[in-house]
């Protein structure tokens, strides 16, 4: 008959929140490809109880958008086809939390009049918990 039951797969671009969370918010689609970043936003999206999918394409991100998360937050130092992507996220309609640099705030200052919010890696990393859990303030 039947064997063991196995647990659900979860695939690797997609954070599960932490067990018992009881958390209903709305996933996030990070577009990130830094893997340090990724690392650190994955495992404070667990304990925060945030459901995250992570995109490292425009054609990943272009995808996860079809799911209508929360919100995108966007690396804007990674060097992505930034143009099709914010065409992608205002078909969309989904608000965009970007972060930069301060070295690179110059050269990504094109884009920030696109997003919702823009902030330094190091207020990201401050502020990271509660923007998973508050969303982008108004």
């Amino acid at each position: 008959m039947g064997g063991p039951e196995m647990a659900p797969h979860t695939p690797p671009d997609v954070t599960a929140p932490a067990p018992g969370s009881g958390a209903a918010l709305g996933a996030v689609l990070a577009v990130v490809k830094d893997l340090f970043f990724v690392a650190r936003i994955r495992e404070t999206a667990r304990l925060a109880g945030v459901p995250l999918t992570f995109a490292r394409s425009v054609e990943e991100a272009e995808t996860g958008l079809a799911a209508r998360p929360r919100f995108v937050l966007l690396d804007l130092t990674a060097g992505f086809d930034y143009e099709r992507l914010f065409g992608a996220v205002a078909r969309s309609a989904v608000p965009v939390l970007a972060f930069t640099t301060h070295a690179l705030a110059r050269q990504t200052q094109p884009w920030h009049g696109r997003c919702a919010r823009v902030v330094t890696k190091e207020t990201l990393t401050q502020e990271l918990p509660s923007l998973l859990k508050e969303g982008i303030p108004a």
